[in-house]
């Protein structure tokens, strides 16, 4: 819709209605991004070990539908050390190889097996454009307008305001320009992990005073958030059988196949050494921590190393 469009409907609060039975519909239903400058995270402060930013949730683009996606994928590291990072076709309502045969794991009864297969589960990200009103650690972020990446926790922020709880509290919707509200992110690292819990929403306000010519300009700006939904971006199921197969250990390592130099294999040693005793970690937390940097730097090294 047209920017023009996107305020009318704003007025007559269509935008929050919809959003709500999008949530709603996702409650009662069950790539590789760190280099590129779309992105953006909070900065963690290495002296204070926190972090803080202010971000204003963004409406859909011009031409699309939502003003985020979900995207399930699997993260997990297979008896050899493999990783299998993939990912997951249940997304776009395909059947899933890792998923089927978690099922069938689960089914043994085994209680040894049902905790392999706990490892092994889906992990739930959303994606949506932000706009940075303010990023201390990183003040050249500010005033652009990324992609945030985020958890089930965050989430449950917006659906805490999107359908508030209590009667005497009005639903709102942070997705819009003139009457949604800024959001504070507030990070303490616990027990090793990124924590959101302290994130809360300000008040409803227009973003940038209302100003119509500053928020067409940032409409303008807005990233196409489909392709992660994209069906071309999910491998096959054969595709995912045989990898799956590889990292199980039901096929010849592939790190056999191929040696890396002596110097490259020294520093991934090295890279492995600091981050291999909180890669066990990973798997669990994947579903109760929005994100955590120790996890993602992990889970990009032995991405790096299962390619090799």
């Amino acid at each position: 819709m047209s920017f023009s469009e996107l305020k009318k409907k704003s007025k007559m609060g269509s935008l929050t209605e919809k959003l709500i039975k999008q949530v709603e519909k996702l409650n009662s239903s069950s790539g590789n991004d760190k280099d590129d400058e779309r992105f953006w995270k909070p900065t963690l402060n290495k002296k204070t070990e926190t972090g803080y930013a202010i971000i204003r949730f963004l409406p859909a683009a011009e031409g699309a539908e939502d003003e985020y996606v979900q995207v399930f994928s699997h993260a997990f590291q297979g008896p050899g050390g493999q990783w299998y990072i993939e990912n997951c076709p249940t997304t776009i309502g395909r059947k899933c190889a890792c998923c089927e045969n978690n099922t069938k794991d689960w089914s043994t009864g085994d209680k040894q097996i049902q905790n392999i297969v706990r490892d092994r589960k889906r992990k739930l990200s959303y994606y949506a454009n932000v706009y940075i009103i303010k990023d201390p650690d990183c003040p050249q972020n500010e005033g652009t307008v990324r992609i945030f990446k985020f958890g089930k926790k965050i989430f449950e922020k917006i659906d805490s305001v999107l359908r508030p709880k209590f009667q005497d509290d009005s639903p709102l919707n942070p997705f819009d320009f003139w009457t949604g509200a800024d959001f504070k992110i507030k990070v303490l690292k616990k027990d090793g992990y990124w924590n959101y819990d302290s994130s809360e929403f300000s008040t409803s306000s227009p973003l940038l005073g209302g100003d119509d010519d500053a928020l067409k300009e940032i409409y303008e700006k807005l990233h196409d958030i489909s392709e992660f939904v994209n069906p071309n971006n999910f491998k096959s199921n054969d595709e995912l059988q045989a990898r799956l197969d590889k990292v199980l250990g039901n096929l010849p390592s592939v790190s056999k196949k191929k040696k890396l130099d002596p110097e490259v294999q020294d520093e991934m040693d090295r890279e492995y050494q600091e981050i291999s005793s909180k890669s066990s970690k990973i798997s669990s937390n994947m579903d109760e921590d929005d994100s955590d940097e120790d996890a993602e730097n992990a889970l990009d090294y032995f991405q790096r190393l299962s390619q090799m």
